[in-house]
Order: structure tokens, then sequence, then C-alpha cells
């Protein structure tokens, strides 16, 4: 191996890093979820009060938030690596594409709850819960959009293959198998759906040109819809 490709290699692994140091950095909120949490409000997370789950939700959210912030800051310091440089517009085939894989998740997830997500949790948690969750699946958007743009870049560097969804496969077989547990049992149903939405999500940024902001607004709406 030459000199160029042992540099060019070494490169792709830093971006690797990077992109698994955004899914453990989601991980973290098992840590005080499971953790210290229960012991000082005396209950376990599915027995949280509203302030309880919102001081949860704060916590986990400046967590992430400083992880992210870390993340970025080296990608742009280290690697030269500019996260926030718009990309190109977009044609008329990748917005279709783009509101059919809206329109598709919202098919999904109407399956999956039997109803509409954003109303159902609405309805459940009442107005303050409900903005707190909704600014909470912001940053973790923010988390696993890192995943998918540092996967991206470093398959991209392997294998000169720019038009191959890397970063929603490793999203998919990272942040989408976790899922399996996420919610403190086993859930495989939800864990399949997850994998597959991460395969969605890592399509979206092709889509969108790589651009960062607008993949996280598509992401949201995927998301939360």
């Amino acid at each position: 191996m030459s000199t160029n490709d042992e540099i060019v290699n070494q490169s792709g692994w830093k971006y690797i890093l990077l992109s698994l140091s955004a899914f453990v950095g989601l991980g973290t909120e098992a840590l005080h979820a499971y953790g210290w949490e229960p012991l000082v409000f005396g209950v376990q997370l599915r027995e949280f009060s509203v302030l309880q789950n919102i001081i949860h939700w704060v916590i986990t959210c400046v967590i992430w938030a400083s992880i992210a912030y870390l993340l970025i800051r080296i990608a742009k310091n280290k690697l030269k690596f500019d996260l926030f440089v718009k990309g190109t517009k977009m044609k008329l085939w990748q917005v279709l594409a783009v509101l059919l894989g809206i329109i598709l998740s919202i098919l999904i997830s109407f399956l999956a709850w039997d109803g509409f997500k954003v109303i159902k949790e609405f309805n459940y948690n009442g107005l303050l819960k409900f903005i707190f969750q909704y600014i909470y699946y912001m940053f973790e958007i923010l988390l696993f959009l890192l995943i998918i743009v540092f996967g991206q870049k470093a398959f991209e560097i392997w294998t000169k293959q720019r038009n191959v969804p890397w970063g929603g496969i490793i999203c998919g077989l990272t942040w989408g198998i976790a899922h399996i547990i996420s919610r403190g049992h086993f859930d495989i149903q939800n864990g399949v759906l997850s994998t597959l939405a991460g395969f969605l999500f890592g399509a979206a940024y092709l889509l969108t040109n790589r651009d960062f902001k607008k993949t996280w607004l598509v992401l949201f709406l995927i998301f939360v819809l």
C-alpha cells in the first residue's frame, strides 16, 4: 500500500470514529435514565412524572448538544470538513423523492401507531410535556444525522462510491438496531422499523445533496409525523 493510500485509509477511519462517537453519544442517555435518575426520583423511567420527564429531557439535550458541538468542531478543525456548507440546489426528482419518502414514513407511522403519531403523543402527553419531548427529538435527530454524515464520508473515501447511502447503512446498523432495547425491553418491531428508518434517513441526506440543514428538517418531519 502506498503512503497516499495509507493516508486516505486513515482519514476514513477518523470519520468512522466520529460516526461511532455520535452513536455512543446517543447512548449516554441510558447512563442517567437507568442510573442515577431512578435513585434520585425514586421511580423508574416509565413512572416519571411530567416534571421528572422534562428534567430528564433537558439533561439529555444539554449532553447531546455538547457532544454534537464537539464532534462538529473536531471535523472542521482537524479534518477540514465543514458540515454546514450549503448543498447544491435540489432537482425536481429529488424533491419529489424526498416528499415520497415523507409520505411513506407517515403511512408506516400511521399503521404502527394506529393513528397519527404527533396527535397521539400530544393527546397523551399534554402541551408542556409534548413541547419538551419534541425538543428532545430535535437533538436526537442531530446526533443520528452526525452518524450518517460521518459514516457517509468515511465510506466515500474508501470506496469512491458517492451514490450509495453508506451513512444510512451505518445509522441503521447502530441507532436503528439499538432501538430493539431502547424502551427498556426487547421490541423487535421497533428495532426493525428504526433500522429501516436509518436507511431511509441516509438516502435523504444524498437526495438533499448533502445539505446538513435541509436534511435535518427532512429527518425531523419523517421522525415526528
